[in-house]
């Protein structure tokens, strides 16, 4: 069944919250610690690290719960119910993470630090069960590779414009304060203010995702090493007596017989999943890194006003906003692979160019390089996800929280290490070209990282032993009877690879 714009535009919404937040913890939450707070850079970085393993925890175990469930919360929805809770917990915590110490503003450092993790681990727990569930609803919604792609095309469609959102909010709040020319004590209250203007905005985004879209009833399927599932009918295929039931009057079919549906442990065996889980990690590397940084990178490195911490990550995203209007077409036409490649060459090429010193106000070029790079990574890197999942949905949500796992986990200790190898204490003169350096070298060792894999899974498709007959988006209907055993041996976990 096609999907209605109510359910599009619903859906994009359902993550806005999410992706209003995480624009503020990744580009505002070490240079907030670091210049408002004044914390000392290897605290900033511990810091950062318990949130980002606290939600690489939290990701599996809400994917598996939430595959195990049937109904969710009071038959809300398995995927609804995670959803609910998940925002509930970001809206009581997230205010106090970008606010000063209550009663305790002047006390160590480290004493400081203790106050703040609660809330930061409350924040990232609730995070990553809207993402996970939010997420793992594209493949309930529909089981068309085009319309999955689709879902996660308008995912991050509306994480950019929720992206775009804060950095205006944030330009036009720095703007009319008055204070030194960089991020200082003074700039306290914009981030308090900030942080209200997200809750406002975030939780009527998630009002009209529960409110206008509706979760499709989960089908109990049989055990794992049960019979096999007709996956038009629903019927065991040795009991299935009317073909064309499942075939339709035409006696075609636009859906595949599959074999036992997966369960967590049979993805653990999937090579597949490996590669894909690098591919995804390497991906939101880039992105994070970024995007934490680049804030820094600005008023550190290049030394401009501070208004340009949000004016370059906003750029960033305007060029991404553009991009995911092409990149959908993009993987039609060249497929998912090229078009991973493309992404990593927009970002190695802004890396390249930023390394030639303090190159000022042209600081804009790369931004517009990354927006693309990142826009066209994100949508390739989901759409792997999607296409792994494919039929197997009743563990779906186990696999987007085994990819969150890796990419949140690898975020936190790549941020820890940054902020350990700083050569300052708090700040000094060698964080200009240490920011500098972070913003070359770190998405671009992430980027030669996916290509390695990405040219290790391409060779595996040239040497395969099975020539791959169904590329992503391939949408057509399988005509007649024989053709359907043709399928069935397609979904087989022996015969099938990566498409292209």
């Amino acid at each position: 069944m096609t999907l209605t714009y109510r359910q599009w535009l619903c859906y994009g919404v359902g993550h806005v919250f999410n992706d209003l937040c995480a624009s503020m913890w990744f580009s505002y939450f070490v240079l907030y610690f670091h210049r408002v707070n004044n914390f000392t850079n290897s605290l900033v970085g511990i810091l950062m690290f318990i949130g980002q393993f606290v939600d690489a925890v939290c990701t599996p175990l809400v994917g598996l719960e939430s595959d195990r469930s049937l109904t969710g919360v009071w038959n809300y929805g398995r995927r609804k119910s995670w959803h609910l809770i998940g925002c509930l917990g970001v809206a009581v915590s997230f205010p106090f993470v970008f606010n000063l110490c209550i009663q305790c503003d002047k006390a160590p450092d480290w004493s400081q630090m203790f106050y703040y993790v609660p809330f930061v681990a409350i924040f990232q727990c609730g995070w990553a069960a809207t993402q996970i569930s939010h997420m793992a609803l594209a493949p309930d919604l529909t089981d068309k590779d085009s319309e999955r792609v689709s879902l996660y095309a308008i995912r991050n469609t509306f994480y950019i414009i929720a992206g775009i959102f804060v950095y205006l909010a944030t330009f036009l709040l720095l703007h009319e304060s008055a204070g030194e020319q960089k991020i200082s004590l003074e700039d306290s209250p914009t981030f308090r203010t900030l942080t209200l203007i997200v809750l406002a905005f975030g939780g009527l985004c998630c009002l009209i995702f529960h409110l206008g879209l509706e979760e499709p009833k989960r089908v109990r399927h049989v055990s794992t090493y049960g019979p096999e599932l007709c996956n038009v009918c629903g019927e065991n295929t040795t009991k299935c007596t009317n073909p064309c039931t499942c075939l339709g009057e035409d006696g075609a079919t636009s859906k595949p017989i599959i074999s036992q549906p997966k369960i967590w442990r049979d993805w653990l065996k999937d090579k597949r999943f490996y590669q894909v889980a690098g591919l995804y990690m390497s991906a939101r590397l880039v992105m994070n890194v970024g995007q934490v940084y680049m804030p820094l990178y600005v008023s550190e490195s290049l030394e401009l006003d501070k208004t340009f911490v949000a004016i370059i990550p906003l750029i960033v995203l305007i060029s991404a906003f553009f991009s995911a209007f092409i990149v959908k077409t993009l993987i039609t036409r060249v497929g998912v692979k090229l078009a991973y490649f493309l992404g990593t060459i927009f970002i190695l090429g802004a890396c390249n160019w930023m390394m030639f010193g303090k190159i000022g106000l042209y600081v804009i070029g790369p931004a517009i390089l990354i927006g693309c790079g990142n826009s066209t990574l994100n949508v390739a890197s989901q759409s792997f996800m999607a296409q792994l999942i494919g039929q197997h949905t009743n563990s779906g949500a186990f696999v987007v929280g085994s990819m969150s796992f890796c990419d949140k986990l690898a975020n936190g200790l790549v941020i820890l290490l940054i902020q350990q190898f700083q050569p300052c204490i708090r700040c000094c003169i060698y964080c200009n070209n240490y920011y500098k350096h972070v913003m070359v070298y770190g998405p671009g060792l992430a980027c030669l990282l996916s290509l390695s894999i990405l040219l290790i899974i391409t060779f595996q498709d040239f040497t395969s032993n099975y020539k791959l007959k169904k590329p992503l988006l391939n949408t057509e209907r399988i005509e007649g009877n024989s053709n359907i055993q043709h399928e069935k041996e397609r979904s087989s976990d022996d015969n099938t690879g990566l498409l292209i």
